[in-house]
């Protein structure tokens, strides 16, 4: 298969499974009329394309493939067809290099977004953005297995790295406690060091590296205290003044009567006072 590059062998690509392609020299022979001078005046115009291509890095050979063939190689990836190498050389003679188009189209049938097309789509499509051949299964499900190969290492490498991030992370904490503790203990060096399980050649590095850990840490802004804003201290509801009370009356309470004293022997009162004269 040639669309999966392999990451412990060199990728195969349509490249190999092109037709040996004819120099370009022999496809465009000399006529006999000429003159015997006109092969030797033709040659630097000749090898200049040829050192051009030579010299054409692949960020340019993919930039002038996208141009040349724009259905093919211009918005999202098409499964390409297959020995299309032999068909960009028979299209674009002289102007790439066998070795570039290999290289070129190894990096990008190993392409994510290549593998994710590939095994997803039916057809393959030639250099006009055409269909040209269906896609086998195998094909399909090889692009499949390199993806999940891909978010296998991936998610490997993503954990090892936090994994190490939480490592250092603790080693910091732990040499911040060290410190902590040994700039307020009384013991002697040789029983600190037993107590904390390091070395009295290793401890002065260690509270080195703490300190500067610590003086690298950004300074905390004081925190406010529970309650206050702008310097003000906020009032707690349940100190607040109170309005003086009355006598006992219910004023400014709702519902309270204010037409005067009771009358004996009113409606709230009755049954309630005395027979007068008697006891």
């Amino acid at each position: 298969m040639n669309d999966i590059p392999d990451s412990t062998q060199t990728p195969t690509t349509d490249a190999a499974e092109a037709p040996p392609v004819a120099p370009v020299a022999d496809a465009s022979p000399v006529s006999e009329a000429a003159p015997a001078e006109t092969p030797a005046a033709a040659a630097p115009a000749s090898e200049a394309p040829a050192a051009q291509a030579a010299e054409m890095s692949p960020a340019v050979c993919a930039a002038q493939l996208k141009a040349l063939f724009p259905a093919l190689f211009s918005g999202p990836f098409k499964p390409l067809k297959l020995r299309v190498q032999a068909d960009i050389q028979a299209r674009a003679p002289g102007q790439f290099t066998k070795a570039q188009l290999s290289a070129f189209l190894r990096r990008y049938t190993g392409n994510t977004g290549y593998l994710i097309a590939l095994g997803k789509a039916t057809q393959r499509f030639d250099l006009d953005g055409q269909p040209a051949g269906e896609l086998s299964e195998e094909h399909r499900a090889a692009a499949r297995e390199e993806l999940a190969r891909r978010r296998g290492l991936q998610q490997e490498r993503l954990a090892a790295e936090q994994a190490e991030r939480d490592l250092a992370q603790t080693q910091r904490r732990n040499r911040a406690g060290l410190l902590y503790d040994f700039e307020r203990t009384t013991l002697t060096l040789p029983n600190f060091c037993v107590l904390k399980g390091v070395s009295p050649e290793e401890l002065p590095a260690l509270l080195d590296q703490a300190r500067a850990e610590r003086a690298e840490a950004p300074v905390r802004e004081p925190r406010e205290a529970p309650g206050r804003r702008d310097g003000r201290e906020a009032r707690d509801p349940r100190s607040a003044p109170r309005s003086p009370r009355g006598d006992g009356r219910t004023e400014g309470r709702p519902g309270a009567r204010r037409d005067g004293p009771r009358r004996p022997g009113g409606p709230s009162g009755a049954g309630r006072g005395k027979p007068s004269g008697g006891r």
